[in-house]
């Protein structure tokens, strides 16, 4: 599962599996097909791309929004923290954050935690993933993704938000406080 996740930059990713599903999509081409399935963490304007998220949507797209997104978004479906809307072969839950909300992402028998545009909050110890997307910036230290995952115990994090500054030594610094029993995998900067 983890190969079919690519980071789209700053706070976006896409899962490409049996479902596509898009989260956050920010300056992104075009697909050769349709998004089946588009979250927006909350409103912002580098997570809350009205452009490409029309760029990703058919008539079948579903759009699962935070709360906050509804003003941007009005026809999509609101999910509030603890909430779950299964779609096909997915189950999709929104989680708690500082900002908006966070999604778990149950498919294939994988469950992948999108944290959010959040810091560390006491929710996020209640929740159990296989790979865990989880920010590294001004919010969310390497310190605090390390203690996280600790706990958390996934087999994969992919670190986000990495851009500019000091934030790639954040993402290595994280990647050299991880336990054994899970492996970080830094998304490549230079392509973003």
């Amino acid at each position: 599962m983890i190969d079919r996740i690519e980071w789209l930059g700053h706070g976006g990713f896409a899962i490409l599996d049996a479902l596509r599903i898009y989260i956050n999509p920010r300056r992104i081409a075009r697909p050769s097909q349709p998004a089946d399935i588009v979250l927006i963490s909350h409103h912002d304007y580098a997570l809350c791309s009205t452009v490409d998220i029309e760029k990703l949507r058919s008539e079948q797209t579903q759009l699962i929004i935070s709360e906050s997104a509804q003003r941007d978004l009005p026809d999509g479906t609101v999910l509030r923290p603890w909430q779950s809307i299964s779609m096909g072969r997915a189950c999709i839950k929104a989680v708690p954050a500082e900002r908006g909300v966070g999604f778990v992402i149950s498919i294939n028998y994988h469950d992948i935690y999108y944290a959010g545009d959040t810091g560390m909050i006491p929710e996020m110890f209640r929740i159990r993933a296989d790979i865990a997307l989880l920010p590294l910036d001004e919010n969310f230290t390497a310190q605090q993704a390390a203690e996280l995952a600790a706990k958390m115990r996934p087999r994969y994090v992919i670190p986000y938000h990495v851009r500019g500054g000091a934030a790639p030594l954040d993402a290595l610094a994280f990647a050299r406080m991880s336990t054994e029993a899970t492996q970080v995998i830094l998304p490549s900067l230079a392509a973003r």
